[in-house]
């Protein structure tokens, strides 16, 4: 069994990560199937709809992201400095905190959705069908927040393939009921929505049963009490991928906004399809980083220098040539991934193709930027990794999508991205070479 003091060649690396790999990918795949059925069979409104609203239900979920990477890492180096009983304390605070705020957050979304709805350029149908699924969507947010952090602390907790599995059955479970509530029940955005929200309770409320008694694992629920000190240093450490999905999420809407000028309701639909396909390759990217960060904080709290060197290094190599074989896959893929979507629509296919061999450039630069914000979360250098994910994520993304366009129309708002993405790569590895001799990774 691979430890988490091991030392990791590149094959231990690939067998350790690869459990976290194939449960984002698993995990996106079944998001990917409800835009599918959504699609094809409730109608490119309701698609458009759904991509509307969606940027606000993952800014309201980053929260479990927050507190999972940044859980994970205080965990992992609390543990690498030989104190278990303080790591279980910890982990169990993050739980039970992070279930309570699901459930404020849920509350405030259901309140407040219709006129953030609005806000966004909806109105009619898309205003309607955009509200209703919201709606449905948020009274699963304490599930779906616990199903996030899951998929960090599985991996600190030294059980990434248990992690995976959890994960292959809340996708399993979202597949089968968007196929009986939308394909036979054909109960629309409501069906594809209370779908998502019963999956997001296997990946998210029956771990709490596993932790709750005794267990293989490093980690269990415990007694525990308020400590102020580790949850600040728990959102410290997360702030970047907090930061990261919520500078994501805006970016969308800013994105919805000049699709919605310069192509009208079929560019949200292309730009969906574009999300949908980003999030199954992007997710392997992030399921190594997600594998990889436990080990680098382990042995950063055990002051073993030598082996965060050698993790940096085959991190960056194995990203690299993944990064290639991506860009590759999309190229070559493009008219069949466009067409599950939306062959039903010979213009929106054609849009949507297009955007695809542009937007795919992208995944040549993406892997190195994603990891360098990952390798300071697990540093526990908040400030650091939030920076990276900052420049990531809003001021790159943000000043493409708005100047390019002036120059380049909608060819300009696809390629904002690989601009995005570059430039991103290129800040990472001036902040690695910075940073080197205090970490001396």
């Amino acid at each position: 069994m691979i430890q988490l003091s091991d030392h990791f060649t590149y094959s231990k690396l690939l067998r350790f990560t690869f459990p976290s790999i194939v449960m984002m990918v698993f995990t996106s795949i079944y998001g990917v199937v409800d835009g599918i059925f959504v699609s094809n069979f409730v109608g490119k409104t309701a698609f458009a709809a759904v991509n509307l609203i969606y940027p606000l239900l993952m800014i309201l979920s980053s929260i479990g992201f927050m507190f999972g990477t940044g859980g994970g890492a205080l965990i992992g180096k609390t543990l690498g400095e030989r104190r278990p009983e303080k790591a279980n304390q910890i982990f169990s605070l993050i739980i039970y905190v992070s279930f309570l705020c699901g459930i404020v957050l849920s509350v405030l979304g259901l309140l407040f959705v219709r006129p953030i709805a609005q806000l966004l350029g909806a109105e009619g149908q898309l205003l309607a069908d955009s509200v209703l699924y919201a709606r449905v969507f948020l009274i699963g947010m304490p599930a779906g927040l616990l199903q996030f952090e899951f998929q960090s602390l599985f991996a600190t907790a030294n059980k990434p393939k248990l992690g995976l599995y959890f994960t292959v059955a809340a996708g399993l479970t979202n597949m089968a009921l968007d196929a009986l509530f939308v394909g036979a029940f054909h109960w629309g955005l409501v069906g594809a929505a209370a779908a998502t929200v019963l999956s997001q309770c296997v990946g998210g409320i029956f771990p709490l049963f596993y932790f709750a008694r005794e267990n293989g694992s490093l980690l269990r629920l415990v007694k525990t009490h308020f400590d102020g000190r580790a949850l600040l240093q728990t959102c410290s450490n997360g702030f970047s991928e907090l930061l990261n999905n919520i500078s994501m999420s805006i970016v969308s809407i800013l994105y919805n906004f000049q699709l919605l000028k310069y192509a009208g309701e079929d560019g949200i639909a292309a730009y969906g399809v574009l999300m949908y396909v980003n999030f199954v390759f992007i997710s392997m990217f992030i399921g190594y980083v997600v594998g990889t960060a436990p080990i680098i904080s382990y042995h950063y709290g055990a002051q073993n220098h030598a082996e965060l060197h050698g993790l940096l290094k085959k991190s960056i190599v194995i990203l690299g040539i993944t990064s290639f074989a991506m860009f590759v896959s999309a190229e070559l893929l493009a008219k069949p991934l466009a067409s599950i979507f939306v062959s039903y629509d010979a213009a929106l296919l054609d849009m949507t193709l297009r955007a695809f061999l542009i937007y795919s450039f992208s995944f040549l630069f993406s892997g190195l930027g994603i990891m360098g914000s990952s390798f300071f979360t697990a540093l526990n250098n908040g400030m650091v990794s939030a920076l990276l994910s900052f420049l990531r994520t809003v001021v790159f993304q943000v000043t493409a999508v708005l100047v390019f366009p002036i120059f380049l129309q909608l060819d300009g708002i696809w390629l904002s991205i690989v601009f995005a993405e570059c430039a991103a790569m290129i800040a990472t590895f001036v902040t690695l070479i910075v940073k080197r001799k205090k970490y001396h990774y």
